[in-house]
């Protein structure tokens, strides 16, 4: 009969372990929040009627945003823009707006632009659209706004508060 060494059982001891921890963790997700859904109309006031919600980290989140003005696209058009959380009321203007502004051909949401974590195309009178995404998982505040020039100075804005 051969003799086994200690040497010889830390792999099998490892590797038995390995088993064991995948067995009670790999076995069992993390609870999931159900998905979130938020409907947020903007108007001919410039404002959202809803300026706040909360989501949980990697929570499926569907925003509908609707159009429930009457004036037309090309003068009082609205989107939803989330941004990430490095953009705040100090810096949004600078570091987002500034250059959306520009961007009329693409809905005032610049082509690329990193800090943009979601959005919906530019609304007309009576439109909408849904726009699906997961949450961020760091923790925070994260704003939103329509990109219409000069909208978000007038209130089309609000906050989701990942926790």
């Amino acid at each position: 009969m051969k003799k086994i060494t200690t040497i010889q059982l830390i792999p099998v001891i490892a590797l038995g372990c390995s088993a064991l921890l995948y067995a009670v963790t790999g076995c069992s997700r993390a609870p999931e929040a159900p998905p979130k859904e938020v409907t947020i109309q903007a108007d001919d006031k410039m404002r959202y009627d809803v300026t706040a919600f909360d989501a949980s980290p990697g929570q499926k989140v569907s925003v509908t945003i609707k159009n429930i003005g009457t004036t037309p696209k090309f003068s009082m058009g609205h989107n939803f823009v989330l941004l990430d959380r490095t953009l705040n009321a100090g810096n949004v203007q600078s570091a987002f707006l500034d250059k959306a502004s520009t961007e009329a051909s693409h809905d005032y949401v610049p082509p690329g632009a990193k800090e943009v974590l979601a959005h919906s195309k530019l609304l007309g009178p009576g439109e909408s659209e849904t726009v699906t995404f997961h949450a961020p998982y760091i923790p925070g505040d994260y704003l939103y706004l329509c990109s219409f020039p000069g909208h978000y100075s007038q209130g089309t804005k609000g906050f989701m508060t990942v926790k």
